[in-house]
Formats: C-alpha cells, structure tokens, sequence
C-alpha cells in the first residue's frame, strides 16, 4: 500500500504518472461494479446515510474511522467536492502498483474542479470495496 501511495502521490504532483499507471484489464462486470459501489457511496453522501456510505468503505477505512458517523464528519470536513458534487464524470480506470484507481471528476458546490482517485479493493467474496479517496486539483481542460 506505501508503494500505491507513492504513486498516487506522483499522479497528484504531476510526475511521468504514465510509467506507474497503466490500463486495468478489468471485466465489463467489474468495471460496472466499481461504478456502482462509488455511485451508491455518493448517493448516500447525499441523503445523509452514513451507514450506507460506511457500507461502500473497504474493512481498512472502516478500521481506521470506527463508526459511520465518523466516517460522515471526516468526509462533510475534508471532502466536500465528494459529499455534495454538483457534477460527477466517471474517467478512466487505471493500475497504479497493482491497485485499480477509478477516476471521477467532479464539480464541487462551490464550482471547484477536481478529480478523485478512488483506489478499489475486491473483498474475499469478490465484491469491490472503496479504499480511499485522493482529491487533485482539475485541469482547467477537465471539463
């Protein structure tokens, strides 16, 4: 996970980001799948249902926060563009160190531009899980 951090950190400051990221060979299935785990955290975020928000976190950002009214703080506090986008764009998915990271762009409430990484995790029953979430400033280019 450090290495996959380290490469995000390189994709968040700009630096020859295409040798560490590379195209995912993901199913149609799982690609959807991806999708629809991020798109089901987001309406959560919108109607306020930290448990169901909570529910779309893989076991280590469950382990990190506790409970989902944490999880909800930390995410009304530091993510705002995520917790009430006024525009959602689903990009590429990439392979960063192993890991895929789904990109989103997102237009923020405050008509900031930024696009989430959301690093994904399959559980031991093969559904995905969210293992994070990176926000980068958008390209002027982005929309």
């Amino acid at each position: 996970m450090k290495r996959t951090l380290i490469a995000l950190g390189i994709l968040v400051c700009g630096l020859s980001a295409q040798a560490l990221a590379q195209s995912v060979d993901l199913s149609a299935a799982d690609r959807g799948a991806i999708r629809t785990v991020i798109e089901d955290q987001l309406a959560a975020f919108g109607r306020d249902d930290a448990d169901a928000a909570f529910a779309q976190a893989a076991p280590g950002i469950q382990t990190k926060f506790g409970t989902p009214e944490i999880f909800m703080h930390m995410v009304r506090s530091a993510y705002q563009p995520v917790y009430r986008p006024r525009e959602v764009q689903f990009r590429d998915i990439v392979e960063i160190d192993g890991v895929p990271v789904q990109h989103v762009f997102l237009v923020g409430p405050g008509g900031e531009l930024v696009i989430a990484l959301y690093p994904m995790e399959r559980q031991p029953d093969g559904a995905w899980k969210i293992a994070g979430c990176y926000l980068i400033q958008a390209p002027d280019e982005s929309v």
